[in-house]
């Protein structure tokens, strides 16, 4: 099972046999809305899919972000040994954490516009994405899994310039477009390892990242569980997990994305991004 966001507004479950609307089994809303009723709510609206007709699946320009409006998105950086080496930044203690605006979220095969006249140092990076299912605040790094609700892919596409200028992340990471996400958003219950998962980002057909979740520094369930400490996690909230080694700034030479370039990020298990860059 997949849950997604198609164009025209409609939340999808897609399945063996094609993809049904979350309306046709008498849920009216946004997949963040569907995702806020809770387990019990889910599984009523999910248990009429015995008796659902199915449609064969769009194109993937058809699917917009599976979530466009979350309440927050919590980024977290220099999550991967490699990549902090690479970056000649020690290696964090705790979660490095920032955040990224939700007006940055783009489909995941839409266009990532470049804002020429203000940087020209933007770079790409695959990231597992985590979903929030539950309203969760101080809970054990045991448990934590069970707030999940699913994992997505996440590019966190980052102008260095600005990054770096500032000091702080949030405006380098947050011009429009530069969080592609998608295509699809898979139960926590179909990935048996997030620890164990293949992940990869091309630009222009060359594999530029190429690593598993298991090189994380905190995992998946220590995010969780440190987030929560000091901020409640709320159903619908996106935390991006860091990207692993490889991205364009720390390459001698450095590589930087440019209008015309083609971006494919793969996450194993849950599908991948195919965004082109274009100048704003």
């Amino acid at each position: 099972m997949r849950f997604a966001t198609l164009k025209n507004g409609s939340a999808i479950v897609i399945v063996d046999a094609g993809y049904t609307t979350l309306e046709s089994l008498g849920f009216t809303g946004s997949l963040r809305e569907f995702i806020r009723i809770g387990n019990p709510g889910r599984q009523r609206v999910l248990n009429k899919l015995t008796d659902a007709t199915f449609a064969a699946l769009p194109g993937n320009s058809d699917f917009s972000a599976p979530i466009t409006d979350p309440g927050k998105i919590i980024a977290i950086g220099l999550n991967y040994i490699d990549h902090a080496a690479e970056s000649k930044m020690e290696v964090p203690k705790s979660p490095l954490v920032f955040t990224k605006f939700s007006s940055s979220i783009t489909g995941p095969a839409d266009p990532v516009r470049i804002p020429v006249e203000i940087t020209s140092r933007v770079d790409y990076e695959v990231e597992l994405g985590v979903v929030i299912g539950e309203k969760t605040r101080d809970i054990p790094v045991g448990s934590a899994l069970e707030s999940v609700f699913g994992y997505t892919v996440i590019n966190d596409v980052s102008a260095r310039d600005l990054q770096f200028a500032d000091g702080q992340w949030v405006r380098g990471k947050s011009l429009d477009t530069f969080c592609p996400m998608g295509p699809v958003i898979v139960p926590a219950g179909e990935i048996a390892d997030p620890q164990n998962l293949d992940i990869s980002c091309e630009v222009n057909g060359q594999i530029l990242q190429q690593a598993s979740t298991k090189d994380m520094i905190f995992g998946v369930a220590t995010l969780i569980s440190e987030l929560s400490k000091w901020c409640t996690l709320e159903p619908g909230d996106i935390i991006a997990t860091g990207t692993p080694s490889g991205v364009g700034f720390s390459r001698t030479p450095p590589i930087y994305l440019k209008p015309g370039d083609t971006m494919r990020t793969r996450i194993e298990g849950i599908g991948e991004l195919n965004n082109r860059i274009l100048a704003l």
